[in-house]
């Protein structure tokens, strides 16, 4: 696994099963966080190899390009196989392994929720790595890190669960999508990615419309969805936004 800088460390890490996942369901956010002067990583898990387009290996130097485009401080892959990753107890302690070095305070995982095995598995192999991270005798010779909350991205999942917050990514969206053209070999003249359903439209104007929607539920243009188990706090309830009516 390489990081492609000195210091790994980074306030913000999205971890995610396949090269584009993050592009497609957060990649506004991460720019956000990044333009806001947040030190922001990816991990991907997996080397994209079972995708039936393109190989692993024109999908690290896509997921470099799109890494460049996000601004973000730091790429890996932690090499699990694709469409066979696990949540047991090797794998486990090998993301923990991978995660700390990082020390986010914020993580970003899949839904918990997902179409792809491997996202929905992923889901949960993330909050529990992160809670595992934090034990100091679980391997003792990495400095145990626990990350102090873990958001869920929703963007593209019809389970009716209703988000705990949306982003505006009204100014970043743009690049989010330059992010995602990145990856020719995914999505050039398809209408399916991921958890994207095809509607007849290209890819893109999925992805757009989906944005849209979710901006609509916080009266902004484009947003992302994310869902915590916890509940938010709110220290001055007159400076919240969203009008009721």
């Amino acid at each position: 696994m390489t990081t492609g800088t000195t210091s790994p460390t980074v306030d913000l890490l999205a971890i995610a099963a396949h090269r584009d996942d993050v592009e497609l369901t957060c990649g506004g956010t991460l720019i956000k966080a990044v333009r806001a002067g947040y030190r922001v990583g990816i991990l991907d898990l997996t080397q994209g190899e079972m995708g039936t387009r393109g190989s692993a290996e024109l999908r690290a130097s896509e997921a470099e390009s799109a890494a460049r485009t996000m601004g973000v401080a730091v790429r890996a892959n932690v090499g699990l196989p694709d469409a066979g990753i696990m949540n047991d107890v090797a794998t486990r302690e090998r993301l923990v392994r991978a995660l700390r070095p990082f020390a986010p305070k914020i993580v970003i995982a899949p839904s918990l929720d997902g179409r792809h095995p491997d996202h929905r598995i992923t889901g949960q192999l993330v909050r529990d790595a992160c809670f595992l991270a934090g034990l100091a005798k679980l391997a003792p010779d990495v400095p145990k890190h626990r990350p102090m909350k873990v958001l869920h991205a929703l963007a593209y999942r019809q389970d009716f669960v209703r988000p705990t917050f949306v982003v505006d990514v009204s100014d970043t969206f743009e690049q989010k999508l330059a992010a995602i053209r990145c990856y020719a070999s995914q999505f050039d003249g398809v209408t399916q990615a991921g958890e994207v359903y095809p509607n007849g439209e290209s890819l893109e104007d999925v992805v757009r419309h989906v944005a849209a929607y979710y901006g609509t539920l916080i009266r902004k243009r484009y947003g992302e969805p994310f869902f915590t188990t916890e509940v938010m706090a709110v220290d001055d309830v007159l400076a919240l936004e969203v009008s009721t009516f």
